[in-house]
């Protein structure tokens, strides 16, 4: 789980999780690990692991990572599952969308997404990500490399020409 969970980190793509229903424990962990969470009304996270004497224990870089630490400690250890509004309450969904829409919105916020600048989003979700080991200083000027490198890229140098022509 630890190389999935690197892997989904650096893959250069965003990974989304849409969730209906339950998703507990490894199904709660790996929506954990994708960039964007969608979820259903109805939808519920938890990791119950404690409940059987185990520990989410790979799970918790991430999570810490998504909600406050005293939020993240009593979802690992209480075990209850937290309903879908909860969880994006605390941040660690993107979105609800009622039960009958879920479907038809969650493919707009796809679709959405995928209308975005693919090179773009890639480097936002590499910087995003390398941030977490930077000073401020230092997250600051990988910043501006990052900026010259988007400036660089056919995405960006269309979007410029679009915007100073206003089309």
């Amino acid at each position: 789980m630890a190389e999935l969970f690197i892997a989904m980190r650096r893959h250069q793509k965003l990974i989304m999780a849409l969730v209906k229903g339950r998703a507990l424990a490894g199904g709660c962990g790996l929506a954990t690990a994708c960039d964007l969470i969608l979820a259903s009304d109805s939808a519920s996270f938890g990791y119950p692991e404690v409940n059987i004497g185990f520990v989410p224990a790979m799970v918790m870089a991430i999570l810490r990572r998504s909600v406050g630490e005293k939020q993240a400690l009593e979802l690992i250890t209480s075990g209850e599952p937290i309903a879908a509004p909860h969880a994006e309450t605390l941040g660690m969904v993107n979105q609800v969308f009622p039960d009958a829409e879920f479907d038809t919105m969650a493919s707009a916020f796809v679709r959405k997404y995928a209308a975005r600048s693919s090179s773009a989003l890639s480097l936002c979700k590499n910087l995003l990500y390398h941030m977490d080991t930077l000073s401020f200083e230092a997250a600051l000027e990988a910043g501006v490399h990052v900026n010259g490198i988007a400036r660089m890229t056919e995405d960006c140098q269309a979007g410029i020409d679009r915007f100073l022509r206003k089309t």
